[in-house]
Parts: structure tokens; sequence; C-alpha cells
């Protein structure tokens, strides 16, 4: 039963119609049944069945349908209608008020009822009437979740019924048709990630991307930042970014900003973000809950023993302590006193469990003399992340948390401090993590090659951070296409990196500019027969590709070419100059050691292209036009180990790769000007590379060779 507070008042004209079509034929009092009537001047009143008026506080609707209050429905027409006057203009306001009306829709589909009604059409055009006017509103609707799985909900079935399809079908049976994009044709077409379990009626879910800002994201971060958000993006949810710092020792400033940098450029919503220090107080709470209710208890013991004991399943002496004593121990942990860096706060479970995480594991430490990112001195304990990351998760609102499979087994114990402190449960998924072949995902391993500068940093395109690859010229619709084809699995395989840089090399192909380098150490080739009147052309930068535009190449009797290429010539050989024509060798100078050192030889324009085995690079280098060529410094890098895969326990330091990178010369030409930092190109018969720095008048271009996915290069240059 649910009272209607309705007075004799004048309504909305858009309320008055919904309640008629309500048809309330039923309502209930002391004295009897009757009806209730919308008058044309759109008041509400109350009569018995002999038509006689009933006064509102006598009477109570009995009717399914109706699962509101007067008051929070007329609250709602009233936000429509302001949306609708457009008297809302500036972005914040406009945020607020969808905040404001958010909270109806957290339990429900639709205003009210299971299906449509002319308020949710009077809502949906007002806010659509909104975003026309003013687009960039459009984000506000992240701030407001249900709001805004209420709006997909009610545009997938708008869209529907304006197709043919029945808008009173549920919303699971509006399919839409994908086209494979180019990037899946390379890749490979993605998996079907399968649907999430446990959610609640409600359909809401909420995701979190948990990083610890104890250095730069890798690609195995990546894959878990594009699930939650695919997860949040899929259910018309919500993602939260929450930082992780629960560990003063690592964490820097540097690290948020380059992780909120990175995701932003995986195309990832950054407009929640959290950090768990904003829950400190609180999980200090909790802990002290645990103590007071004998769920946690201090221990004193040293760390070596204390491990052996876990080990063993052998129960310490502070185990049994009282809670008075618990709870004064606890108190010089949070005063970070001599006694209290002696402490380590443990949860009460079970010593002899098989799985040795439940074997008492730790909850708090004294972390001293290192002040915190956001929190400076303020506290000298802190939380370890298996206390505090189910806590502020319920706390947060998160429905479901993703985790890598390598974490399973201590899946049992997030749920237990969770059952423990009486909170909220949320829904732990596993996946698989990424790992690739000839490849150190460890943060402490990378931090390593940092700290011994065997790195300029983590963004080394050694290093298998997101802006270490992207940096290397891997493209980011590669890297996002090839995470998210492996879908959710929870099988940890090992992933071959050659395959990721193949379909890198694949996607490139056909999108990239292909000029011309050729190595300083080069050959001089004379020409005869050259026309005076040739010196320059354009020509396609792509053969295969006009919207790349064109380039100049230029023509002269004296170019240079590459030395293998020279030392496997043969007298009275015909041979092809790229983009330009064949040629005949007529002679071939060497030195002592066999090496060509010059050649001569005539221009042969009317010779067969398709004739020749040996199609060849060159640059003029003529007096006018060697100025123009571009000097580039190539860094070649290798993986950081020369193993593909490590055993456990193995030394990693004996693997490293040596030297890390090499660096070559080469002359390219021109049109290398014409291209910006980060522009990838191809240099023919020599691979692809990717702009690092722009050279000036007295410093070389740097461009870093991309890999391949292949040991051989593109030929023998």
């Amino acid at each position: 039963r649910f009272f209607l507070l309705l007075c004799r008042r004048k309504m909305s004209a858009v309320l008055a119609t919904f309640l008629k079509e309500l048809n309330f034929n039923t309502w209930e009092s002391a004295s009897g049944k009757g009806t209730l009537v919308v008058a044309d001047d759109n008041t509400v009143k109350f009569q018995d069945e002999a038509g006689q008026e009933v006064a509102v506080e006598n009477v109570a609707i009995s009717n399914g349908s109706l699962k509101d209050s007067f008051n929070a429905v007329s609250a709602l027409v009233a936000a429509a209608e302001e949306l609708n006057s457009g008297s809302i203009v500036e972005r914040a306001a406009f945020g607020a008020k969808l905040k404001s009306i958010d909270g109806h829709f957290a339990l429900r589909s639709f205003v009210l009822g299971y299906s449509l009604s002319s308020l949710d059409d009077f809502l949906f055009s007002a806010l659509e009437k909104t975003f026309a006017a003013n687009a960039s509103f459009l984000v506000q609707l992240n701030q407001a979740p249900f709001l805004k799985r209420w709006h997909k909900t009610v545009k997938r079935i708008k869209d529907a019924a304006a197709s043919g399809s029945s808008s009173a079908a549920p919303v699971e049976a509006v399919k839409e048709k994908r086209e494979v994009s180019g990037i899946e044709k390379i890749v490979g077409h993605l998996q079907k990630i399968p649907e999430l379990t446990n959610i609640d009626p409600s359909g809401f879910v909420c995701t979190r991307f948990p990083p610890e800002p104890s250095g730069f994201l890798h690609v195995g971060h990546v894959k878990a930042a594009l699930l939650n958000a695919y997860y949040a993006k899929h259910y018309g949810g919500k993602l939260l970014i929450r930082f992780d710092d629960t560990n003063p020792t690592k964490e820097k400033d540097e690290y948020v900003e380059s992780i909120l940098a990175d995701l932003g450029r995986l195309g990832i919503d950054t407009s929640i973000v959290s950090y768990t220090s904003d829950f400190f107080d609180r999980i200090f709470e909790y802990a002290e809950q645990m103590l007071k209710e004998g769920k946690a208890y201090i221990d004193m013991t040293p760390s070596e023993e204390l491990r052996r004991m876990r080990m063993e399943g052998i129960e310490c002496v502070y185990r049994s302590q009282p809670i008075e004593e618990n709870l004064r121990l606890f108190e010089e942990m949070k005063k970070g006193s001599e006694l209290g860096q002696q402490c380590l706060m443990r949860a009460k479970i079970d010593m002899s469990a098989k799985n040795k995480v439940l074997r008492d594991p730790g909850l708090f430490r004294c972390v001293v003399g290192t002040p915190h990112l956001r929190t400076g001195e303020k506290y000298k304990a802190y939380p370890l992340y298996d206390f505090a990351c189910p806590i502020v998760d319920a706390l947060e609102g998160v429905t479901h948390a993703f985790r890598s499979s390598e974490y399973h087994d201590r899946n049992v114990l997030y749920y237990w401090i969770l059952e423990a402190l009486g909170l909220r449960r949320v829904w732990i998924e596993d996946f698989s993590r990424l790992n690739f072949s000839y490849t150190l995902l460890s943060k402490r391993k990378l931090q390593w090659f940092v700290d011994n500068k065997i790195v300029e940093g983590w963004d080394s395109p050694a290093f298998p951070t997101f802006q270490g690859i992207t940096r290397r010229g891997l493209e980011l619709e590669v890297l996002k296409t090839f995470i998210m084809a492996q879908g959710a699995s929870k099988a940890i395989t090992l992933m071959d990196i050659n395959k990721l840089w193949a379909l890198n090399r694949k996607y490139l192909d056909p999108i990239v500019p292909r000029l011309t380098a050729i190595s300083k150490a080069s050959v001089p080739l004379r020409l005869s027969n050259v026309p005076a009147d040739v010196t320059s052309r354009s020509v396609p930068r792509h053969k295969k590709n006009d919207a790349l535009g064109t380039k100049t190449v230029f023509f002269s009797s004296d170019l240079i070419i590459e030395q293998a290429d020279a030392n496997s010539f043969a007298q009275d050989e015909e041979i092809t100059l790229m983009d330009w024509g064949n040629c005949i060798i007529r002679s071939l100078q060497r030195d002592d050691q066999n090496n060509v050192t010059s050649i001569d030889a005539e221009l042969h324009l009317e010779g067969d292209v398709r004739a020749t085995s040996k199609k060849i690079t060159w640059l003029s280098a003529s007096a006018e036009h060697r100025p123009a060529l571009v000097p580039v410094t190539v860094a070649d890098y290798a993986f950081v180990i020369t193993k593909k895969s490590l055993e456990p326990g193995e030394d990693w330091t004996a693997f490293i790769s040596n030297p890390l990178v090499k660096n070559y010369e080469v002359l390219a030409d021109s049109n290398l000007k014409t291209m910006k930092q980060g522009d990838k190109l191809q240099f023919e018969r020599r691979g692809y590379f990717i702009i690092d720095k722009v050279g000036s008048d007295d410093t070389p271009y740097t461009l870093i060779a991309i890999p391949e996915g292949r040991t051989k290069g593109m030929s023998s240059v």
C-alpha cells in the first residue's frame, strides 16, 4: 500500500496525463472504496462510489504499478520541465541537475512500472533537446550512472521501434549489427567477451581500475584497464580509477600523472578518480573493529620467524593475547613509536589452512620516515593491499572487481574480510595476466633497470610499459584490439611478442609513407647518359595509397648506394634504380678487402624493370642535392631479456640483453623534413621507423626502429 500525498492543486499537464494513463480506479479507506479523478484543469480529486469527494488524508491507493510517492515523481517532472525550457546553460548546473534525479533510477529501469510511459518520453525528450543545443553536456551523464543507464535503455527501445521492432521488447533483444573494422581484420575477429554474472536486479555495474602509483603502466595493466572500461561501458555503468597509495616508500606524483595520461590516450574515462588514502580513517576504524571483535591481533614476531611459522602452520604466542593489549599496541602502531614499528596487525583466521593465504595474513604495518605523497606525515601505519582493497571496493559501490588469475588464491581472503566486517558483497572476476615472451612485467625488476641507468627512464623503448612500446612504434589501436581479442579468458598463456609486432607491421604497411635512407658508409655511383632536363619529379609517397600524397625525388649523375648492394654487382649487369629506371654497371673499383669503393654505370631507361633481379634504393648526392640530405641516428632496441621465458627463481639478470640498443647512422631523403615527432614511416628495404626527435641544422634526427615480428629485415642492407 502506497500513499499518494496529493492535495487539490493544479499539477503539471505532463504529470496529470501520466496519472490518467495509469487509470487508478481503486482506492480504499475506512469508509469504503472509490476512484481517483484528474479533472480537466489538471487537479486531482478522490471520489467515493457515490461520486462524493473524499479528503485525501483518508485515502490509500492500492495499485501494483505505482512504486513511487507523488512528491518524488513530481520532482522528476519538474526537473524535466526545467531542462526542456532551456534555462540551464551552465555545464556544471546541468551536471548538478542530473545528479539530483540520478537516485530515482538506482533500482528502476523506467520512471514507474516496467515499461515506457509518457513520463519516460517527456524526460528523454528534454534531455535530447538539451544535448542537441549543447553537445558538450553529454559527458555530464557520466556523473549520473543510473540516469545514464535509463537513457541508454530508452534510446535503444526507441531506435528499435523506429526500425520496425517492437518497443516493448526487452533491451537484450535489441541487437546492433557491428561491422568488422580494418584493424580487426588484421588482428583477427574479437573473441566474444563473456557476460557478467551476479548482477543485481537494477542491472547496474561498477568496476574499478586500481593501479599502484609506483611506476608507469605496462601492457599487463593496459589489459586490466581495458577490461574494466569495457564492462562498465557495456552495462551502461561506472568505471572508477582508484590509486592504491598504501606504500609511501614507492609512490610518486609523477606516476599518478603518467598513469592518468596513459589512460587518457587509451580512451578510458578518468573523470572519477579516487585514492585509497581518501578512506584511511575509515580503514583504521575497521581495523579497530576487527581487533575489538577478536578477528585480528597484533603480532611482534620478527619477520623471518613469522614467515617460517606461517609456512609451517605454527601459531604465535600473540594470537591469544587480550583484546585490550591488541588495542594498546595498535595505538603504538598509529603513533609510529619504536614499539609500534615492531608490530604487525594480522587477521585471525586459520593457521592450519591448506591455502596459506589464510594463515593469519598481515593487515596493517608501520611505515615511518617516508612522507606519503598525499597525506604527508599524518599517518605512521598503513593498511596492506589485501585489507584495504575489499573495504574500499565495498565503500565505493564497486559491483565487480577484476583481478588477474595469479591472485586467485587470495580471493578467499578478499571475501573473508568483507564478511568479517559486515560489508556489502563485491564479486571478483578473474582474468588471465597478459604474459609476453622476452618481457619482464615486474615493476621491481623494471625499477632496477632505471635505478642502474641501464635505460633512460620508464618510457624506454626497450620497456614493456605503455609509454615504452608506443614510443617504439606500436600503434595504439593494434595494442587495444590485440588485448581485447584475447577476451576475458582465465587461462594463463605466454604470448609471442613477435606476433604483436608482426600485426603492427601489417597495420602500418598500407598507411605510412615510404622514404629512402642510405647508410653513411655508402658507395658513390656515377651515371652517364643522364638527361640534363630531368632534375626532380613528384612520385606517390606510397604507391598503393594516394591519400598519403606525393614526395619529391631528385635526380643527378652522382648517386650514393648501399655497400652491400655495391658488393653484389657484376660488370655489365643491369639493375633497377627504384623510382627511376634501369642502369648498366660498367666498372667497379675495389679496395684491398675486395669491397667496392666506387661504380661507373650507364643509365638505361629503355630497360625492362621486370627483367632485373636487383632493385636498389639510392639518393642523389650531387653538389646541389647532397646538402639537403638529412642526417639520421637510428636506435635499434632489443627486448630487455634474451630468454623467451624465465623459470621460477631463475636469475633474470643473467639474461639481460647486451647491448640493449644499437645505434647507426644513415642519410635520409629531404622529404623527412616534412614530418614531425611521433610520425611513422618506412625506409624502403630497411624497415619501419618512428621519429623520436626532430633534428636541426646542428643535430641529426633520431628515429627508433620498429620491430617487425621477424628476425630478418626487409633486405640485406
